[in-house]
């Protein structure tokens, strides 16, 4: 067993070095959280079974990647000098310190799951990694290589097609915004004491040896996946400039920033018109759509066939599917993103269908006509649900806040609920997309005991970068339990100081942009993001649905 399963990274050490307005904290492990029993969907007096536990599945959760082109012309940082101005609090932050890191933070976790000897509760091993959306950024196709190059294994360019560092983080960039690691500059050194690093983006976009996941794992759809930046439908002006060798550094003064929101969802290259400058151009820098992300997992080659993306997906320009690669349960992925912009989510009534569809085939029995249940002939399965969005942020309300009239084809958090409360199977629903680990009980309400859980990973792009293992058991007494870890990456807690020899080592460059996440102002230590004890290691309690 890991060490890295019980234990979990805490802001602990000397303070590295101080800055005017805050410190840069420097981490250290600590003692693993215990496990806390929730008992919402089955009364405060259960107790844990002592035998006849039976292990049902074995899985990890791992979500919202964004591996990403970080040199990339259609990238739009510079709206960070906006980050104070509530007209463009939907559109900032667009940039993270460690962001060049952070193919190298995901081989340590794809390192650490393979090393994995199995679950904390059962000793189980690990079946199957699920993944639910944003593994990339900026909806590329350079992107979607790096993903799968990572996973596959082998010698990996972490800078999607370039070879050389050529962005925001540069000595002499345009704007006094970001992190240079190289010149000890910009504001993150001068407000929040963040270090100088030289020589640290030349080792971030070095060729390195991935390890590649050695076991099956299913893809997701996400927005990042469809949209510029998540929000923005990719145009053909925007199309143009990802290919132009430009990189735009500033916003026209005269553009208003009152719709930003609006205009940056529909027409994004308004921001492009102002100041920019030359970038090394690469080949494959393209947006992608939905079919290009399924092909390039059934082209894949890995295991399953297509990470659970089908033929027919391909075919009919879909990205949600069925797997029953797991015993006694089905595994259904949803794809929430609206390709017509915006972050949130929602499911069509087409793919609702779909589902409850593939529901009724693992339930022995199915709501009737009459609001009562008929058999089905099938034999019962659990489910187990992915999808990028949950309940927080899947609505009806289109990219502008505008609600379908009654019978639309948009199904949002209180309509999908309400289908899969009619399928007592469902028994966990696993999802990502706010970047926050949150776990939260669904019951049903008509009928007392009994629901689901929804349960919310934290991404591994942003602090504290981790995944989740979940072990589904049968306790024996006619209730099932979900027990959930947080995993760590198994790189030095403390990454080598900059002038060590070792501090160019993949393990010491994940380590670093564990640290950097850690000390990012917005969303690092005491942000929230890691969510609270009982969202994290937990045992999840609800009756058995048959």
């Amino acid at each position: 067993m890991s060490r890295t399963t019980l234990d979990r990274v805490l802001a602990a050490g000397p303070v590295l070095q101080a800055g005017r307005d805050g410190d840069y904290r420097a981490l250290a492990w600590a003692g693993g959280e215990p496990h806390r029993v929730r008992r919402e969907l089955v009364g405060p007096t259960w107790e844990p079974p002592r035998r006849g536990t039976q292990v049902v599945a074995c899985l990890a959760h791992v979500t919202d990647l964004q591996l990403a082109d970080v040199c990339s012309p259609a990238r739009f940082e510079f709206f960070h000098r906006f980050e104070a101005d509530p007209r463009m609090s939907a559109l900032v932050p667009m940039h993270r310190p460690q962001e060049a890191l952070t193919a190298h933070a995901v081989d340590a976790l794809v390192r650490t799951l393979n090393g994995l000897a199995g679950g904390p509760r059962t000793g189980r091993p690990l079946q199957v990694v699920v993944t639910t959306g944003d593994a990339i950024d900026n909806a590329q196709w350079n992107e979607l290589e790096l993903y799968l190059a990572v996973l596959r294994g082998g010698v990996v360019s972490p800078g999607a097609g370039l070879t050389a560092y050529d962005g925001v983080q540069a000595s002499g960039w345009p704007h006094d915004l970001f992190w240079r690691p190289d010149d000890d500059g910009g504001v993150h050194h001068e407000r929040f004491g963040f270090p100088a690093r030289p020589g640290l983006l030349e080792a971030a976009f070095a060729a390195f040896a991935a390890e590649g996941l050695r076991l099956p794992w299913l893809g997701c759809h996400g927005n990042h996946e469809a949209l510029i930046q998540g929000v923005g439908v990719p145009t053909p002006a925007l199309t143009a400039l990802l290919g132009s060798g430009r990189k735009p550094v500033d916003v026209d003064p005269t553009l208003p920033l009152d719709d930003a929101l609006r205009l940056f969802t529909h027409s994004s290259e308004v921001f492009t018109t102002a100041v920019s400058r030359p970038v090394t151009t690469v080949a494959d820098r393209r947006f992608i759509d939905r079919r290009a992300f399924v092909a390039a997992h059934l082209a894949d080659g890995g295991a399953p066939t297509g990470h659970g993306f089908t033929e027919d997906n391909l075919r009919e320009g879909t990205a949600y599917y069925a797997w029953d690669g797991l015993p006694g349960v089905r595994v259904v992925c949803l794809d929430t993103t609206r390709v017509t912009g915006g972050t949130a989510g929602s499911v069509d009534a087409e793919q609702a269908r779909w589902l409850e569809d593939r529901l009724r085939e693992v339930s022995s029995s199915a709501p009737g006509p009459d609001g009562g249940r008929v058999a089905t002939g099938n034999a019962d399965r659990l489910v187990v649900l992915l999808s990028h969005h949950g309940v927080s942020t899947l609505t009806r309300s289109d990219a502008l806040g505008r609600r379908p009239a009654d019978g639309e084809d948009a199904l949002g958090a209180a309509e999908l609920l309400a289908l899969l409360h009619r399928y007592p199977n469902v028994v966990l629903w696993l999802n990502g997309h706010t970047h926050v680990s949150e776990v939260r009980p669904w019951a049903h309400p008509d009928e007392p005991g009994r629901g689901l859980w929804e349960v919310t990973t934290c991404a591994v792009v942003d602090w504290p970068g981790q995944a989740r293992l979940v072990e589904l058991l049968d306790n024996g007494d006619g209730t099932l339990s979900m027990v959930c870890t947080m995993v760590d990456h198994d790189s030095p807690a403390r990454p080598p100081a900059a002038d060590d020899p070792a501090a160019r080592d993949p393990a010491a460059l994940a380590a670093l942009h564990r640290e950097l996440a850690a000390n990012v102002p917005w969303a690092g230590l005491g942000s929230g993001l890691a969510g609270t004890p009982a969202d994290r290691n937990v045992e999840l309690v609800l009756r058995a649905p048959f």
